[in-house]
């Protein structure tokens, strides 16, 4: 079974391109260093939500390890406003695949 978040985040006005590009060169490299990977990822039409799967293997057990892991992580303390400063709204939800 694979365990992901199905993520939605509404962008503060204006900071898409922004986020797009922290999101592209920044984050998804730093989360694969810690074990996280980055399934895919989409813009709605209007250009105000950033609409993402993130994964963690196959055990609940992994969100916690991994995540802690990369919001631990030295470049994840310098720049979590920055980051979060494009962001106005998160919604997350626990998804999988159903696999036994």
């Amino acid at each position: 079974m694979k365990i992901a978040h199905l993520r939605t985040y509404t962008m503060n006005s204006g900071q898409m391109d922004s986020w797009l590009t922290l999101f592209e060169n920044k984050l998804i490299p730093l989360m694969e260093k810690h074990g996280i990977k980055v399934e895919s990822y989409w813009v709605n039409e209007e250009n105000t939500q950033f609409i993402w799967i993130r994964s963690y293997g196959n055990s609940i057990k992994n969100i916690k390890q991994k995540e802690d892991s990369f919001y631990g992580s030295e470049w994840w303390k310098k720049n979590v406003d920055f980051v979060r400063g494009h962001i106005s709204h998160r919604e997350i939800k626990l998804i999988y695949d159903g696999s036994v």
